[in-house]
Order: structure tokens, then C-alpha cells, then sequence
């Protein structure tokens, strides 16, 4: 059973799961995600982040921080933006990733955000079709991906939150 906790994003545990999910990134494209990332951007109200843990181990984290039009021209007004969504090899396929996104999903828009958006890329298909099945849609890059050939941007508008 994966237990998801909110923690702040430089929490040790949190910190600990960035660090696997740069290894990965390396390891399929050469080079970390190089996304400019301030901890506070992740901190309520205008962002939140998580760690699931197993058995008191950590294994899965995730985050969100609120973006807004003006920020890069293809961001609107309540965009929610995805980061660091990631879950340890040796639990993996077991549908923590949709926990995790399913949660992010649901304290943005309690935070009033009307949709989510993220970047992955092609040498992640396991990201792709787990997007793509929880009904992201395509969009223009944006962010310092804006023109990379292996990026891939995806939006989903979040249903309003029901009093």
C-alpha cells in the first residue's frame, strides 16, 4: 500500500527520490532536467509536493507548482505545472504513478488550478502512454524544452472542485 504524504520539496526523503529521478534522466538523455526549480515554488498555497512511501521507505514523489500566462507564452491563467513525478525502479508497475498523478491532480484543483500541464520526452514511454491513458493531451514545448526534439508537452483540464 503506498502511503502519500505531503512534504516540503526539500524535504531529506524527497530530496533523496530528485536525486534517483536526475540519475534517470541521465541515464536515458545525458543530462539532468535542467528546468530552473525554487523549493518555495512547491509550498501552498501556489504549489504542493509529495512523497509515497512504502513500509516507511520512500518510493514515489511528484509535485506541482502554479503557473500563469505571461510566464511563457504557451501557460494560461491556473496552469498547474507537473515536476519530478517519479517511483523507484523496484516498485514499479505496481500503479503508484497513477496514485501520484491522480493526487497532484486533485490538490491542484482544490488550489483552485484549472489545469494541469508537464513535459516529458520520447525516450520515456512508460511517462507517455501513462499520460496519454489518464487523458493528457498534446501541446505546444514550452519552458527551456521549447524546440527539443525529444520533448513532448501535455495539458489536462481538471474538473472543478466539488464543495
Amino acid at each position: 500500500m503506498l502511503d502519500l504524504r505531503p512534504v516540503p520539496f526539500d524535504h531529506p526523503d524527497a530530496l533523496r527520490l530528485i536525486a534517483e529521478v536526475q540519475a534517470f534522466y541521465r541515464e536515458r538523455y545525458g543530462d539532468e532536467d535542467l528546468t530552473p526549480l525554487d523549493p518555495s515554488e512547491f509550498a501552498a498555497p501556489r504549489g504542493f509536493f509529495l512523497v509515497g512511501y512504502v513500509d516507511g521507505t520512500p518510493v514515489a514523489s511528484g509535485g506541482w507548482r502554479a503557473r500563469d500566462a505571461g510566464e511563457d507564452p504557451e501557460l494560461r491563467d491556473g496552469d498547474a505545472e507537473l515536476k519530478r513525478m517519479y517511483v523507484s525502479a523496484a516498485h514499479r508497475g505496481r500503479g503508484y504513478a497513477r496514485l501520484v498523478l491522480a493526487e497532484l491532480e486533485r490538490t491542484a484543483a482544490a488550489a483552485g488550478r484549472v489545469r494541469t500541464v508537464l513535459e516529458t520526452g520520447t525516450k520515456q514511454p512508460e511517462a507517455l502512454a501513462l499520460y496519454a491513458s489518464e487523458g493528457y493531451e498534446p501541446m505546444s514545448t514550452f519552458g527551456i524544452y521549447r524546440g527539443e526534439p525529444d520533448s513532448r508537452c501535455f495539458a489536462k483540464l481538471l474538473r472543478a472542485r466539488v464543495p
